[in-house]
């Protein structure tokens, strides 16, 4: 199936027009294009590295241990690029603290370096991250590589987490703890069968290299 920027090209091409934009001209349609890729290709913003990663981290999708204390969390999320394309060969290195705000600095705990497959979605079960004095936000560290793309270092963060006040929209400046408000993630609380958990959905767009 072609892709809406697919779509537009063939018609800006073949000089026709998509049903429903006939009165539009080349050049309309070819802006109409262009504002819809700025919108949906906008590369992931970036954060910092930190200083708690780890190489060697094993490739598994559930960081979260039956007994574990902590309120358990899922992520899940797809990684495409600026022209709206699945990216293929991602690795995602992932690493948070513990419920109590604290690394594994000799270990793996809460860590993982995920090996996405051909479809470019991925799925964590985890815990929700605690806090602590240095970066009093909760979030989840991500580096993300694949072959032709920038490696791209950045974080997700919570917008129930009490540091937002509310507000994440005005409050994500705070402290210099948040590049953008798009790494503030909506939580939601799922309550199915089994012990209720908190979903947060993150995706990722990377720059080509």
């Amino acid at each position: 199936m072609k892709t809406r920027r697919q779509i537009l090209e063939d018609c800006i091409v073949r000089g026709s027009l998509l049903a429903g934009v006939a009165t539009m001209s080349q050049t309309q349609l070819l802006a109409f294009w262009q504002q819809g890729e700025a919108q949906a290709g906008k590369p992931t913003s970036t954060e910092v590295l930190g200083p708690f990663f780890r190489k060697g981290a094993p490739n598994n999708t559930n960081m979260r241990v039956s007994g574990d204390p902590g309120f358990p969390l899922r992520v899940s999320g797809q990684v495409s690029n600026t022209k709206g394309q699945k990216v293929q060969g991602v690795k995602i290195d992932i690493w948070q603290a513990d419920h109590v705000g604290l690394y594994d600095v000799q270990g793996y705990r809460y860590r993982t370096k995920l090996d996405v497959e051909s479809a470019s979605e991925y799925v964590l079960e985890t815990i929700l991250p605690g806090h602590y004095d240095d970066r009093p936000a909760q979030h989840i560290h991500y580096m993300i590589t694949a072959p032709g793309h920038k490696t791209l270092i950045t974080q997700a963060y919570f917008a129930t987490d009490p540091f937002f006040e509310g507000d994440p929209a005005k409050n994500y400046k705070k402290r210099g703890m948040v590049s953008s408000p798009e790494l503030v993630r909506n939580v939601n609380l799922f309550e199915g069968p089994g012990q209720p958990r908190a979903t947060i959905q993150f995706d990722i767009c990377l720059e080509k290299a």
